[in-house]
C-alpha cells in the first residue's frame, strides 16, 4: 500500500480517536456525576487530606503531566513506605519489581475497594478532556519505570497514555513487568480502530466482575 494512503489512514484515526475521546469523556463525566460526589464524600470521611491526588507521569513525545485519580492513600504514605521498604528487605525487592505492594499499608480502606474497581481513575477523564491522555492507550509510567523498557520506551511514547489498554483487560498486576512492557510495545505497534473498540469491550467486562483481576 503506497505511503501516502497509510498516512491518510493514520490522521484519519487519530482524530476519529481523539473525537471519541472527546465525546466519551463529556458523557461520562456528566452521567457519573453522582458517582463523583459520593466517591468524594467517601474519601473526605475516610481520612485527612486532598480528594484529588495528582501524580506526575510521563506521556506522549515525554511530556510530563499531572494523572488524576481519588486519593487512595493516608497523607502519611511516604513515611509509611520508606519504613516498610527499610525493615523488609522482601517487600523492598516487590516493590523494585513492579512499583506497587500487595496488601499494601499506605491505602485506606475505601481507598482498596476503589482501586479493585478501578474507580480511582475516574478524575482521569479530566486528562482526557485536556489532551494528556486517551481512553484507550498504554499506561501512563512514572519516571522510575522508563529503565524497564528498555528500546521500547521511544515507540510506547510516541502514543498517549490510556485509562484503559491492553494491560489493564489481561491481568494487570498479575502479570510480570516483561509482559506489560510487551503489551504496550504490542499496542503502540498496532493500534486500530479495532483494536480500541475490542480493549472497551473487555473493559466493561473488567468493571462489572473487577474481583480477581490483578487490581490493587
Amino acid at each position: 500500500m503506497p505511503n501516502y494512503i497509510l498516512r491518510k489512514i493514520f490522521f484519519q484515526y487519530e482524530f476519529y480517536k481523539r473525537l471519541f475521546d472527546l465525546i466519551f469523556a463529556v458523557i461520562f463525566i456528566f452521567i457519573l456525576s453522582p458517582i463523583f460526589i459520593v466517591i468524594t464524600l467517601l474519601v473526605k470521611a475516610s481520612s485527612r487530606g486532598e480528594i484529588i491526588y495528582n501524580q506526575i507521569r510521563i506521556g506522549l513525545n515525554k511530556k510530563k503531566f499531572a494523572c488524576k485519580k481519588f486519593r487512595t492513600m493516608h497523607p502519611e504514605a511516604d513515611d509509611i513506605l520508606k519504613k516498610i521498604l527499610s525493615e523488609n528487605p522482601d517487600i523492598k525487592k516487590e516493590y523494585l519489581t513492579s512499583f506497587k505492594i500487595k496488601n499494601d499499608p499506605r491505602i485506606t480502606p475505601i481507598g482498596k475497594f476503589l482501586r479493585i474497581t478501578s474507580l480511582d481513575e475516574l478524575p482521569q477523564l479530566i486528562n482526557v478532556l485536556r489532551g494528556e491522555m486517551s481512553i484507550v492507550g498504554p499506561r501512563p509510567i512514572v519516571k522510575e519505570e522508563i529503565p524497564k523498557y528498555g528500546n521500547a520506551i521511544q515507540k510506547v511514547f510516541s502514543v498517549k497514555p490510556g485509562m484503559t489498554g491492553l494491560w489493564q483487560v489481561s491481568g494487570r498486576n498479575k502479570l510480570s513487568y516483561e509482559k506489560r512492557v510487551y503489551l504496550d510495545l504490542k499496542y503502540a505497534k498496532q493500534r486500530n480502530i479495532v483494536m480500541d473498540m475490542r480493549i472497551l469491550i473487555r473493559t466493561i467486562g473488567v468493571i462489572l466482575f473487577p474481583f480477581d483481576r490483578g487490581a490493587y
